[in-house]
């Protein structure tokens, strides 16, 4: 006991630079994904042939593209190209371009939800696209999408792990520098898988609450 309870007292800096980063990449990623998904969603349900292929496209291959590849083209790719990009704003870009097409399906589908005749009603009343989307559409979508959403968002936050294969120092990077320190792994590894529990459980919590208060009469 006196040993696990070491491994986190007596690498406290270690365990508080890596889950801040992972917080820092998650609220930063979330917040990117969800403003870019709801864009691409609106292009994916838009009447412009040409903003549907872009959304289209770019869901179908961002989705299918594994989140590695991604942070290796940032990471080594991207520099070759002359344009400087620090490994942190890599892990950013990476996780919010992947994230976005996942939320861009979550709310697509929240907007099939949606009566069509609301919007046909709202078009008749002179209402633009973007109006009828705006004031119609989505205030009613987000409210059936809160599960699905909260469920990508959850996963995104475990995928920032992936960010200390390429030099970014968060929570999946303690084990690396907890070796060096000669520290036991199964206790790091225990207190890590603590550390996300605690991240995640308030996301869960959110999830209930706002489905009591937007729940939708079926």
């Amino acid at each position: 006991m006196n040993t696990f309870l070491h491994t986190l007292t007596g690498n406290g800096d270690i365990f508080w630079r890596g889950f801040r980063t992972t917080v820092e990449l998650f609220l930063i990623a979330a917040v990117g994904s969800l403003l870019i998904g709801t864009l691409l969603a609106a292009a994916r349900v838009s009447p412009v042939p040409v903003l549907r292929a872009v959304g289209t496209g770019y869901v179908q291959v961002v989705r299918n593209t594994p989140l590695t590849l991604i942070f290796a083209f940032l990471v080594f790719a991207v520099p070759k190209l002359d344009i400087p990009l620090d490994y942190f704003p890599s892990a950013c870009i990476a996780l919010t371009a992947y994230t976005s097409a996942f939320v861009c399906e979550v709310v697509r589908s929240g907007v099939n939800t949606v009566a069509a005749g609301q919007a046909e009603a709202a078009r008749a009343l002179g209402m633009t696209f973007t109006q009828v989307l705006g004031h119609i559409v989505l205030p009613q979508a987000f409210r059936s999408i809160v599960p699905p959403l909260m469920s990508v968002m959850i996963a995104m936050l475990k995928n920032t792990t992936i960010a200390a294969g390429f030099s970014v120092l968060e929570a999946g990077a303690i084990p690396a520098y907890m070796a060096e320190r000669g520290e036991n792994q199964f206790a790091t590894l225990i207190w890590i898988t603590i550390g996300f529990l605690v991240l995640i459980t308030p996301l869960a919590a959110l999830q209930r609450r706002l489905e009591r208060r937007w729940a939708v009469a079926r």
